[in-house]
C-alpha cells in the first residue's frame, strides 16, 4: 500500500468531508498535539502521522455506515473513531454521539473539543460495563456501537453487548488477528457479518456486524 498523505486528503476516497469538517477535523488534529505532552493521548511516533494513521482510518467507521447518526463509541481515549465520527455529522440535527471513555484527563480533552467544536458529543467518564448496563435502555434506540483498538471481538461483545442486542450494529476497527478472533466469537453469538478491508492498514477490516445475539438467548428460545 502506498503511503498516504498527511492532510485532509487523506481522507479521500474514504468519505466525503465538507469545508465546515475539514476545518473542525484540523483543529482537532491541533488541540490533540497540544494537549499531548500533559494528556499522553496517543503514541509520540503517531503525532506526525494523525491525518492517516488516526483520522482517515477513524473514518472507515461513518464509511461504513454511512446512515447511522446515533453512535456510542467505548474505550474513546484520544477520539479515535468517536470524535471524527461526531465532526463528519456534525450538522445533521439527528446526530448525538456518546464516548465513553474511564481515564479521567482524556475525558477532559474530549470535552473540550466537544465544546470547542460545538459537536453533538456528551462524555462519559465512566467504565464500558457500568455505562453499558445503565445506559442501554435509557438511551432507547442506538444506531451503532464503534470501537478502535481496544479488545478482541468476543470481549468487544461483552462490552458493547446490551446496546447490540437491543439492535444496534457493531463496528468495529481489527487487525490481523481477526479471522482467529470471529472463530473464537462465533461460539458464543450469532451475528450478520460484513466485513470492509480497511483502506489505511493492509492488514485491517472493518467489521459491521448486524442482528447481534447471544447464543445463550437463543437456545433459550428454542428450548
Amino acid at each position: 500500500m502506498a503511503s498516504m498523505p498527511e492532510g485532509p486528503e487523506a481522507l479521500e476516497g474514504i468519505v466525503e468531508v465538507d469545508d465546515v469538517a475539514r476545518e473542525r477535523l484540523a483543529v482537532y488534529v491541533d488541540l490533540v498535539r497540544k494537549w499531548q505532552t500533559a494528556k499522553n493521548l496517543v503514541a509520540p511516533a503517531a503525532l506526525d502521522v494523525l491525518w492517516s494513521r488516526h483520522v482517515a482510518d477513524s473514518a472507515q467507521a461513518l464509511a461504513a455506515l454511512p446512515e447511522a447518526r446515533r453512535w456510542v463509541d467505548i474505550g474513546s481515549g484520544a477520539g479515535f473513531p468517536g470524535l471524527v465520527t461526531a465532526i463528519l455529522i456534525a450538522n445533521d440535527p439527528q446526530a448525538e454521539v456518546h464516548l465513553v471513555e474511564s481515564n479521567q484527563r482524556k475525558a477532559a480533552f474530549l470535552r473540550t473539543v466537544a465544546r470547542e467544536l460545538s459537536l453533538p458529543v456528551t462524555v462519559h467518564p465512566d467504565r464500558i460495563e457500568s455505562f453499558a448496563q445503565r445506559y442501554a435502555d435509557r438511551l432507547g434506540s442506538i444506531d451503532a456501537v464503534s470501537a478502535r483498538a481496544l479488545a478482541s471481538l468476543p470481549k468487544l461483545l461483552d462490552l458493547a453487548g446490551p446496546f447490540l442486542v437491543r439492535g444496534a450494529t457493531g463496528v468495529f476497527h481489527k487487525g490481523q488477528d481477526f479471522a482467529s478472533e470471529l472463530a473464537e466469537t462465533t461460539q458464543s453469538w450469532a451475528f450478520d457479518l460484513l466485513q470492509h478491508q480497511s483502506k489505511t492498514d493492509p492488514g485491517g477490516t472493518i467489521a459491521v456486524l448486524r442482528n447481534v445475539r447471544h447464543m445463550r438467548a437463543e437456545t433459550s428460545r428454542s428450548a
